[in-house]
Formats: structure tokens, sequence, C-alpha cells
């Protein structure tokens, strides 16, 4: 996969974000395992911009490793400052299940009965409404109504 092309304005800003956080992925004396590349996908997916903290001395290595995590991730490459990399990649949006079949669930319903005398506190009962019943004006509980079907659409 290649890596995501940004910016200097956009690296700039991607920077400036990653300023104040701290590194989730580190890269042992190992250097870029799979278990590490696999945990910086799962972290890029979580938060976008990642700080990944390598202990290792060489310079070189850290250029060529945040490379390779760049390309082997879809990334875009951000910043390389002393042992620590940043790498960016947009969050996939997620896709929510829509359910046809699904009612409106319970709901608690506050309902005051005030008394004749004015001088007196309101009573308060909470009603639990279930999704095909309805509150009237009175208070009571009733089941929803049925929509009747016009007789000439049922004809067709």
């Amino acid at each position: 996969m290649p890596q995501i092309q940004l910016t200097p304005a956009q690296r700039k800003v991607h920077r400036a974000e990653a300023h104040h956080l701290d590194p989730v992925v580190l890269v042992g004396g190992d250097g870029l395992t799979a278990a590490v590349k696999k945990e910086a996908d799962a972290a890029l997916k979580a938060h976008g911009l990642i700080k990944v903290r390598v202990f290792s001395d060489d310079r070189p290595a850290r250029e060529a490793m945040l490379q390779t995590l760049a390309d082997e991730l879809d990334a875009a490459p951000i910043q390389h400052i002393g042992k620590l990399l940043v790498l960016w990649r947009p969050i996939p949006e997620k896709v929510k299940a829509v359910h046809e079949e699904r009612m409106p669930g319970p709901r608690d319903v506050k309902v005051l009965k005030f008394s004749k005398r004015g001088g007196q506190k309101p009573e308060v009962k909470v009603v639990r409404v279930l999704g095909n019943q309805r509150l009237t004006s009175g208070g009571q509980v009733k089941r929803a109504k049925v929509l009747k079907k016009s007789v000439k659409k049922s004809a067709r």
C-alpha cells in the first residue's frame, strides 16, 4: 500500500496536534515485528494520529522504520524527532446497522395529578410507557392507535 502524501501545511497541523500525545506503540530491540505492526495498525484505527517510540540509537534504522510503517500501514509520516516517530491516517467511519423491525423502547414519564384544593402539592407518579403505548392527557396509558389501511389501496 502506498503512503499518504500530505502538504507541508497539513503536516504542520498534525505535528501541532501530536505535540501533547504520549507514545502508544513501543519498538524494542527486535525491531519491527508483525506484532508491532499489528499494534500500530490498531492504534491508527482507534486514534488516527499516533506516536511510536523506538529504543534504538541508529538514526538511519529509525528513518527506515518510519518509511516502512508508513508504507505498510497506508499512513502518512508526519515527524521523526529523536526516538519518536509520528504517523497519521484518517480514521475510518463506523457503519451502524439499521434494523427495520426495531421498535422504540420503554420510557419513564412523570405524571402530575393536581389537587382540587389549591394549596397542596401535586401528586407525582412515574409511569412506564412501552413502545406500543401512549399517554393520554389524563395520565392514563393506552395502546397506540392502529392505523387503518385504505380499502382502495388494499384492493390493488
